[in-house]
């Protein structure tokens, strides 16, 4: 297969000034199996594009000039046999990054940001409990667990551009499967507000009638969210590698940190985006007398999964047209290599074979030298208790900040959307920009880790604090007023005996006297309605609210009591630290994973991580969170004899179960960067070992260049 030049320009290198970029010396050719050569960095795309028009790439070869392109491998960006003049000014690293964070954006809008969105919606339409919604979330990880190895072990030597769209295809179909149980499961038929759950009740409506068995389309779910983990099974694996042997060792961390900060944007967009949405009911066209407040209001949500599948599909098709290598890579092995951890017995340079990897023989090996590798284990470990952290808090702290400030469904998503954008996407990109600014390489990248998660630790006693629920007639207050012990409930009362109120319909209303009930019946409040200024439902002579001078008749509004917590300000400031910091070292520590290992490992160590991290906490994370808040419940729904979703939630209780769970793995979190940090060893401090773990050269004249070359790092 003929080699593909890279322009009719010469690449020359003037002088020993410019020559000189970390340390290496471009100005004697080296060995064209080693190192491709460049006057100028692949970020400098002013002075000397990284691909010239296909057209151009048949002139002649100037005098001095210095081609390193591996044989047989195309540098053109196009599909097979199709690679266009206009698609070759894409083909530079600026360029694939820009696909990739549109695909990492996608993922995080999907994934993180749109189910963890919809979760209370699923529970309340799909009668699901938090521990099923948690099941789903980590069905993501469990199919990312089942991929990982092959994916990053063959993909890793195989053509990483082509398994990353791929990928992205598995991923929109994914999507797709996710939002089809609001097309196969029929209409949300639900009653209206009114009528049925003011006093007298209405006796004529049927109990048999409310069992569904929708909880079946879990399934269905799972299925969805599978396919989301295999397909961006690649995409934090490969796609980081692949940005990262593209580019000068110093910008790596910064390509990384954009495509991150990608990933982070994506799920606040996708709470934004996903809190609006459900403020238009499921069934689009048709108008309900429901209102957003309305415990049985459901709100589009399948209408962000629908649009994220097709956008997966235009993302995937550029993905699959770049080469297997961008031009001018190779230049860039060495630096990588110097800052590999070094094993005690040298066995590293068993991974320096050029064709390591590529056969289900060399796997054994491969995993047993990353089990030796003190460091790679323990940042693996420290990137489990993050994420158990992140997966766990990100799935249900819009149901948190529901319960703690008296919000809705939409109201919380948007709230912790506004968390997310700046705390978790500025948190991930500066962790990349400090990296590189401040020179950070080996053990000062792993301090840098520890000393965010201890920042991130203190932030965590935040939730020793907690707001005051709004005292509920019969769960946490009696009707006379006085508080009630907890697990005494009682939603029958002299005032509200005569109405026949049934526990199945729970729609909360906001009394005059300051407490909330659990439904219009519950307060004794009769058919006859008026409208506020607000626009609001006011419902008078509620027989359950005693009358006074100040406010006359006792009446009710329809919608729960607002929140009067005083300390909403300082919970939502310490919430923004915790996911700050705790994302500010993301881009730290998967540096520090990729150069721990050697270059021909990175894929797989990627892999290998990712399995442990999402064994370990991706998948326990949301199930453990769902858990505990579950315990921290109050009233749940009751479904004519059968436990439902939850329906109140005590406040004290969830902040304490979400502090102590913090507490355990960001101390965890700690050891595990500080052991990690006393046992680093980087290569560069021996030569023998430096020279063992570089990509293995040709026999070319020119290797006594490359010994010069590694020699001057």
């Amino acid at each position: 297969m003929p080699l593909h030049p890279l322009g009719d320009k010469p690449l020359t290198f003037p002088g020993p000034n410019s020559a000189m970029e970390n340390g290496l010396d471009h100005s004697t050719p080296l060995s064209p199996g080693s190192l491709r050569s460049a006057a100028h960095s692949p970020l400098d795309t002013s002075k000397q594009p990284l691909c010239q028009p296909w057209a151009e790439k048949r002139g002649a070869r100037g005098t001095h000039e210095v081609r390193y392109v591996s044989a047989g491998q195309s540098v053109a960006c196009g599909w097979w046999a199709f690679a266009p003049p206009c698609l070759q000014v894409l083909n530079t690293p600026k360029g694939i990054l820009f696909f990739l964070c549109a695909a990492a954006f996608l993922q995080g809008m999907t994934v993180n940001g749109f189910i963890n969105t919809v979760i209370t919606s699923l529970e309340r339409r799909y009668d699901l409990h938090s521990y099923q919604s948690g099941l789903i979330a980590s069905s993501y990880d469990i199919a990312a667990c089942l991929c990982l190895t092959f994916v990053s072990y063959f993909g890793g030597s195989g053509h990483k551009p082509r398994w990353l769209g791929w990928g992205v295809l598995v991923m929109g179909t994914g999507s797709l499967v996710f939002a089809l149980p609001h097309f196969t499961a029929g209409r949300y038929e639900v009653e209206a507000d009114t009528g049925v759950r003011t006093c007298p009740a209405n006796p004529s409506v049927a109990c048999a009638d409310r069992t569904s068995g929708l909880y079946r389309y879990q399934l269905v779910f799972m299925l969805g969210q599978f396919l989301h983990g295999m397909g961006a099974t690649p995409l934090y694996t490969l796609g980081v590698t692949y940005l990262d042997e593209n580019v000068k060792s110093s910008y790596s961390p910064v390509y990384i940190a954009i495509f991150y900060t990608a990933a982070i944007l994506g799920p606040a967009a996708g709470y934004l985006i996903g809190g609006a949405l459900l403020n238009i009911y499921t069934e689009v066209g048709r108008r309900t007398e429901l209102t957003t407040e309305s415990p049985l209001w459901v709100g589009a949500w399948w209408v962000g999964f629908l649009g994220s599948g097709a956008a997966a599909f235009f993302t995937a098709v550029p993905i699959l047209g770049y080469p297997r290598q961008l031009p001018g890579s190779q230049r860039y092995a060495v630096m990588r290599a110097a800052e590999m951890h070094q094993l005690k017995d040298g066995s590293h340079g068993k991974a320096s074979n050029p064709d390591f990897g590529k056969t289900i023989r060399d796997l054994p090996l491969s995993i047993w030298l990353l089990l030796k590798n003190p460091t790679f284990i323990l940042l693996c470990l420290a990137g489990a208790t993050e994420a158990t952290l992140i997966t766990g808090m990100s799935t249900f702290s819009p149901k948190f900040l529901e319960s703690q400030f008296s919000l809705s469904a939409s109201e919380a998503a948007t709230l912790f959307g506004y968390l997310v954008v700046p705390a978790g996407g500025g948190g991930t990109f500066l962790g990349g920009f400090f990296v590189n600014k401040l020179r950070l390489r080996g053990s000062a990248v792993i301090k840098f880790c520890l000393f965010c998660t201890v920042v991130s630790l203190l932030g965590i006693l935040v939730f020793s604090l907690h707001c005051p629920g709004v005292p509920m007639a019969g769960v946490t207050a009696s009707y006379s007023r006085s508080l009630l012990p907890e697990g005494h409930l009682n939603l029958t009362a002299p005032c509200n005996t005569a109405c026949g109120c049934q526990p199945e319909h729970y729609s909360p209303v906001c009394g005059s006297d300051g407490l909330m009930y659990f439904s219009l019946c519950h307060a004794g409040c009769p058919a006859a309605t008026e409208m506020n200024v607000d626009g609001q439902k006011v419902y008078r002579d509620c027989s359950c609210i005693p009358q006074n001078v100040s406010s006359g008749f006792g009446h009710a509004t329809a919608g729960k009591c607002t929140s009067t917590c005083q300390r909403k300000p300082l919970l939502l400031v310490f919430i923004f630290v915790v996911i700050f910091f705790t994302f500010l070292s993301s881009i730290p520590a998967l540096t520090a994973t990729l150069r721990c290992v050697c270059d021909p490992q990175r894929s797989f160590a990627l892999g290998i991580q990712w399995i442990v991290v999402r064994i370990l906490g991706g998948i326990p994370g949301p199930i453990a969170f769902g858990w505990v808040i579950d315990k921290a419940c109050l009233l749940w729904q009751d479904q004519c004899g059968q436990q439902g979703s939850c329906l109140v939630y005590q406040n004290s209780a969830m902040s304490h179960y979400i502090l102590i769970m913090g507490l355990l793995y960001k101390v965890l979190g700690v050891l595990f960067f500080a052991t990690a940090c006393c046992l680093y060893k980087p290569l560069s401090e021996s030569s023998d070992g430096l020279e063992a773990c570089l990509p293995s050269q040709s026999s070319a004249p020119g290797s006594a260049t490359d010994s010069q070359l590694q020699s001057s790092i």
